[in-house]
């Protein structure tokens, strides 16, 4: 198996991440293995923090590296919370207050379209001149009143309109078949098949 480190330490994406990549001979390790601290998450776009946490990854443990960034850009708000998915109410985190202020937010306004972002950023090592960058978006409405159990931050609220069910009403393979992190992460593996 190839070793690499996601530059994360959440450990559903590090469950997420080992399932796929386990196939085609990849191991994933998380970077807390390696006392590896958090890495600075200070731009604007979903690559520029993907990339700045690889190469954060890779120049601490000399492993290839992996590291996402995500979250919900919503039409009527021009794009946010975006970056700032996870402290769109600030600090400390907290979905529930997130998503108090996004349904506030969203008050007496009729466009509730929405699409969950995904992007996986790739570094062989720090200084990689070429990394696979790869995209998944989740398209979907916001509701006012949370439905489902499942999934976390704003799936509650997250409509699939096909479906009429929230993201957090979805099993975990539905979720994962239409996921903004499953359609990049399935990119990914491919990428990845071609690049050993």
């Amino acid at each position: 198996m190839k070793r690499i480190v996601l530059a994360s330490n959440n450990p559903g994406k590090l469950r997420e991440f080992a399932q796929m990549l386990a196939p085609i001979g990849i191991e994933v390790l998380p970077q807390a293995q390696f006392c590896v601290p958090e890495a600075e998450e200070p731009h604007i776009t979903f690559v520029e923090n993907a990339l700045a946490k690889a190469r954060h990854a890779a120049r601490l443990t000399g492993l290839p590296a992996l590291a996402d960034d995500s979250g919900i850009c919503v039409a009527a708000l021009g794009g946010a919370p975006g970056v700032f998915s996870a402290r769109y109410a600030g600090e400390p985190k907290s979905d529930e207050r997130n998503n108090q202020k996004l349904v506030a937010e969203l008050a007496g306004k009729t466009d509730r379209r929405a699409h969950y972002v995904a992007v996986l950023v790739f570094v062989r090592h720090a200084e990689d001149p070429q990394p696979i960058i790869c995209e998944g978006e989740w398209h979907g409405e916001i509701i006012d009143t949370p439905r489902g159990s499942g999934g976390f931050g704003y799936d509650p609220y997250f409509l699939v309109p096909e479906l009429q069910r929230t993201a957090a009403e979805l099993s975990a393979e539905e979720k994962n078949a239409r996921s903004h992190r499953g359609k990049a992460l399935r990119q990914l593996v491919e990428r990845l098949k071609l690049d050993t």
